[in-house]
């Protein structure tokens, strides 16, 4: 049995096919967590999510901020972009089965390996959040995201404020901060205030600002935090960190790492990508 964690995949299934061949993967013996953005940009997100879905539980994944926009075009929060590339998806006679099976998926995942502790989001963890703290937000928005709700919180998820977590926010609020943490985090300040402009690399972090896994006194530190979102970032190993989100959409490649006995046991293994959209900004 082996764990691999893969990166962003956008809507791109040929790809993760060839991947997938290459590490061998079988369902019945091993496990897949994707860490999200699934759909989008890329040319085949009906045929993602229909691969993923039939896999089980052998397949696991996180929801990424497309992933996300998924719902929200699909129950009319937001109009497609110009960019977005789920038509198909919406309207394939499966669409009402697979959308459901998108909102059953998670926005955090924790895992004991050996003696230590992976945590995978889809983009970042706040400075002031442990694993704990991380899971228990997540599940906040989980039990949203899969309850009568939805559509409401839908309605209220997009935007940039509040850009620092309290823990006496409510509502629509509390829970658009969770989601813009776990979901679209690049960059915040020492104290946590998030920034959503940058997507560049880490090296050029706007004015005040830094990568949010090098805040000083980052309470997740201990653990090893496994994300995708930042494709100018790139795959980035050490031992509290894993990046993986290294391109596909852009004609990068795409990653798995495979995950050993111990967080230390790391193996890379890679696909080149077909480009599906120029690189600009990275999603």
């Amino acid at each position: 049995m082996a764990l691999y964690l893969i990166g962003d995949l956008q809507g791109c299934d040929a790809p993760l096919g060839r991947l997938l061949q290459k590490i061998d993967f079988s369902p019945s013996r091993d496990t897949i967590v994707l860490l999200g953005d699934l759909v989008n940009r890329g040319p085949d997100s009906l045929a993602v999510l229909r691969r993923v879905q039939g896999y089980g539980a052998a397949a696991q994944s996180l929801l990424g901020n497309h992933d996300l926009h998924l719902l929200g075009v699909a129950h009319g929060a937001r109009k497609p972009g110009r960019k977005d590339t789920l038509a198909e998806l919406l309207a394939a006679p499966d669409s009402e089965a697979l959308l459901d099976w998108v909102r059953q998926q998670h926005m955090a995942l924790h895992m004991r390996i050996g003696t230590g502790d992976l945590l995978m989001v889809h983009a970042g963890v706040l400075p002031q959040w442990s694993v704990g703290d991380t899971l228990v937000l997540a599940s906040e928005v989980e039990s949203v995201l899969r309850g009568p709700a939805l559509g409401e919180f839908l309605m209220t998820m997009y935007g940039n404020e509040p850009a620092q977590w309290s823990d006496t926010l409510t509502g629509s609020a509390r829970l658009r901060a969770i989601v813009n943490a776990l979901t679209r985090l690049r960059f915040c300040s020492a104290e946590g205030v998030m920034e959503f402009d940058a997507k560049d690399s880490a090296a050029t972090a706007p004015e005040g600002y830094m990568p949010w896994f090098d805040v000083p006194g980052r309470k997740t530190a201990k653990a090893t935090v496994a994300f995708g979102h930042w494709s100018t970032l790139g795959w980035l190993s050490r031992p509290d960190l894993l990046s993986t989100d290294t391109g596909c959409v852009w004609g990068g490649c795409l990653s798995a790492v495979r995950i050993g006995a111990t967080l230390e046991e790391r193996e890379l293994i890679q696909v080149e990508c077909e480009q599906s959209q120029k690189p600009g900004k990275a999603g």
